[in-house]
């Protein structure tokens, strides 16, 4: 795992050198056990890359890494989990290696399929490889967005990175909210557009794309990734379908374990993270983690040493506390640099840094499941969806009774529901795997992990996982009145975990907004950063905020759009941190 950046430009017209520097610089917490750089001036064109050791530790496995005889350089933020099957592949077809890691997998695939080689990995990746050959500059993201890359062309030339924060050194290059960017974020608390942000003229490869650049020029955006869709003529039955998630889930599970560096898992208590918990525990000694809230009556411990005890693993528990998070939101709204408003970003980082204290740099995270396999009450949507419930569907997305976005959300729905020949459970499939979950919850596993130096890893967004989640229709997931059906079969038929937690209902609830409504150090702390600051007074919801704070109110009636005040108050609340942070002053 480590941090990219760099840029393209016309020669002779690029940054300084020390612009490179401070750049890395700002995404040091990406990779603090190593940098390098590469440089090639004659073509305006500077690597940077930031170092977290997890496999092949010595510097054979250093970065940039080049080829002598073609001139081709690499820089890779990720993991490549299939990098073992490929090695084998590439030697049998003359390659030879000297590291025993998966960088110098990237970079001989490439060399040997070009830019084919992306479709054939399996693994959390953004990649940029400069082929002096062609002089083209490839740049890759793995097919569920695990792993950011965002990109500005600024000076007429074209700059990457894996954080926005490192687009804050370049020369006369300013981070502000776009229109776009503040509309979508305090309606959703994110950005739902596949390649915008929440910044003006920052923008981030969708998942599965690849971008060629030539000259310092974007030249193409192309997709290497292409969504499968449930085979109607596919018979098999549920003993078949099980085999099928045993087999892959256990052997990725396997493989999201290899590391040469102490590795743990999040263990929430619940299905998903449990029967990854009790997969990786048949291949040796675990250790798990499992998180508490103070003053809050979210908490799965109990849950989580009950599935530790059964699968026998070691056990941590970790307790937070709304002072914690309260001094986490003021000391550490840098990690939002484009901006989404989970509230757990803040709450797993402290667990993450816990993880860190307890000598972990691995941790494997049970992310994804519920978006691909049917895991949220929003996917008992009628079989088609009219306008009307498009725009109920809407609603619940935006925590809205209406809003302004649907227009934009509609067409993105619509898309959906076309590719997937009108299926509504497809589509909103597609919209919580393809939007909501790489611009929102995928980032929060990074931002918050790595902003600690840990590695976080989803076997749930393995593509080889997601591919056959996609191929499997609804009636296999929502099934005698259970959801994620093919899951718990799986977990029952095995004896993954015992029967009350693979039988277990979703649990959750937004623990920052109740605290913003229960407890009285946290609201107070809360109405002082947003009364005080700009924001509020700019946007027209002084009123609104006025009420809430003030007069206790919960929301506005109907057919008034603000319907829920404790959301808009937590985004408001990390929209004023974020500003002093990137802005440097209060907005007014």
């Amino acid at each position: 795992m480590c941090g990219i950046a760099g840029w393209f430009f016309a020669a002779g017209s690029e940054p300084s050198a020390t612009v490179l520097d401070r750049m890395a610089t700002a995404i040091h917490h990406r990779g603090p056990d190593d940098q390098g750089f590469f440089r090639d001036s004659a073509r305006g064109l500077a690597f940077a890359h930031l170092r977290l050791s997890i496999i092949d530790l010595s510097n054979a496995s250093h970065q940039p890494m080049l080829d002598d005889e073609s001139k081709t350089a690499l820089i890779y933020n990720g993991e490549l989990y299939n990098f073992r099957q490929l090695r084998s592949e590439l030697q049998s077809l003359g390659h030879h290696f000297v590291s025993q890691g998966d960088t110098e997998v990237v970079l001989k695939s490439y060399l040997q399929w070009s830019s084919d080689c992306f479709s054939r990995f399996a693994g959390m990746f953004a990649i940029a490889i400069w082929d002096a050959r062609t002089e083209t500059l490839h740049l890759a993201r793995d097919p569920m967005g695990m792993k950011p890359l965002y990109y500005v062309k600024h000076n007429g030339g074209f700059v990457f990175a894996s954080e926005v924060k490192a687009f804050a050194e370049l020369p006369e290059f300013n981070l502000q909210p776009s229109d776009l960017g503040l509309k979508q974020y305090l309606e959703f608390g994110y950005v739902f557009d596949e390649c915008q942000t929440f910044l003006q003229g920052v923008y981030k490869l969708a998942p599965g794309s690849r971008l060629e650049i030539r000259a310092g020029q974007q030249e193409k955006i192309q997709s290497f990734f292409s969504v499968p869709t449930p085979d109607p003529q596919d018979r098999r039955d549920e003993m078949e379908r099980v085999n099928e998630l045993r087999d892959v889930l256990s052997q990725v599970t396997t493989e999201h374990l290899i590391a040469d560096v102490p590795v743990g898992l999040l263990l929430s208590g619940g299905l998903d993270s449990s029967v990854i918990a009790s997969l990786a525990a048949k291949q040796g000694p675990l250790l798990t983690i499992s998180m508490g809230f103070a003053e809050s009556v979210i908490d799965e411990r109990p849950q989580a040493k009950q599935v530790s005890d059964y699968i026998g693993s070691r056990h941590l528990e970790i307790l937070i506390t709304p002072q914690q998070v309260m001094a986490e939101v003021e000391t550490g709204a840098w990690v939002f640099d484009d901006l989404f408003a989970d509230w757990g970003t803040m709450t797993t980082r402290l667990m993450y840094r816990r993880c860190r204290e307890h000598g972990m740099k691995v941790v494997l995270v049970g992310e994804g499941a519920d978006e691909l396999f049917g895991g949220y009450d929003i996917f008992n949507t009628p079989k088609s969806l009219n306008v009307w419930q498009r725009f109920r569907l809407y609603q619940r997305y935006a925590g809205r009774r209406h809003g302004k976005l649907f227009g934009e959300f509609n067409r993105s729905i619509m898309q959906y529901l076309e590719a997937g020949h009108g299926d509504a459970f497809n589509a909103v499939r597609m919209f919580e795997s393809r939007r909501q979950m790489p611009n929102q919850y995928v980032m929060k596993v990074d931002k918050a992990s790595m902003a600690e130096s840990i590695e976080a890893r989803a076997p749930y967004l393995d593509r080889r996982v997601a591919e056959l989640a996609y191929r499997t229709p609804r009636e296999w997931l929502l099934r005698n009145g259970e959801n994620k059906y093919l899951l718990r079969a799986l977990a029952r038929r095995e004896k993954l975990i015992p029967d009350t937690i693979s039988q277990r209902a979703k649990f959750g609830a937004p623990l920052a907004a109740s605290w913003m409504d229960d407890n009285p150090v946290f609201r107070a702390f809360a109405r002082e950063r947003i009364m005080e600051g700009g924001w509020c007074r700019r946007l027209g919801l002084e009123p609104a905020m006025q009420s809430y704070f003030n007069d206790g109110q919960k929301g506005y009636g109907f057919p008034r759009s603000l319907s829920i005040f404790s959301n808009l108050a937590w985004r408001l609340l990390l929209l004023e941190l974020w500003s002093q942070h990137y802005l440097g002053r209060q907005t007014a």
